[in-house]
């Protein structure tokens, strides 16, 4: 009688095959989503990785036709660089918010950056641009042009660099998401491809 009353599944037993299957199916989709999300492109630097919502495309192609492409990726002007912890921190905490405002659809027309971000911009605009800011030789041509430097924020003037003047998701002609340069795979359809292999013959 002992033997069979042991076997029997208690109240005990039940919750914890309830909680184990509970937390393997929220493992599950967590697992999911972060793939599907491509979570671990957001890591990289690759400006690819930004436009893994398709919202960013404007900025993204604006960027690509600014002289700033030769020099930075997205990483270097939106990001922190005092240290580490610091970097991968802000993008966490940034990129929670933009996933937020992106799966509630709830995106501007125009995206602007926060107070945060703005101030993470400028000191990146002067940790590469240093010299242009702190040299006194254009003093003559523009009275108070060495206070205006450091006063206000560089796209004050410079509106334009590196993201063009038109800055509205609807507003940029032909807004066509970039394809990934690193395809292994034929990105021509089979039927052009046929009619391309015909036409050769």
């Amino acid at each position: 009688m002992f033997k069979i009353q042991h076997l029997l599944p208690t109240k005990k037993s039940k919750w914890r095959t309830t909680a184990v299957f509970l937390i393997a199916v929220v493992l599950g989709m967590g697992l999911f989503m972060a793939k599907e999300a491509e979570v671990v492109s957001y890591l990289s630097d690759d400006p690819q990785a930004c436009v893994n919502c398709h919202v960013m495309t404007p900025v993204y192609n604006s960027w690509m036709h600014s002289s700033h492409r030769e020099w930075t990726s997205c990483n270097d002007c939106h990001v922190p660089h005092d240290n580490i912890l610091n970097t991968y921190y802000f993008k966490a905490k940034d990129g929670l918010y933009h996933a937020s405002v992106f799966t509630l659809r709830a995106e501007p027309e125009v995206i602007k950056m926060r107070e945060e971000s703005q101030k993470v911009v400028q000191e990146n605009c002067l940790r590469c641009h240093v010299q242009q800011v702190t040299q006194t030789k254009y003093e003559g041509w523009i009275s108070t042009h060495s206070e205006n430097r450091t006063d206000r924020t560089c796209w004050s003037c410079h509106r334009e660099v590196p993201h063009g003047r038109i800055h509205g998701n609807s507003t940029i002609r032909y807004n066509i998401a970039p394809l990934p340069t690193d395809q292994e795979t034929n990105i021509i359809p089979d039927w052009l491809d046929k009619e391309i292999k015909n036409t050769k013959k």
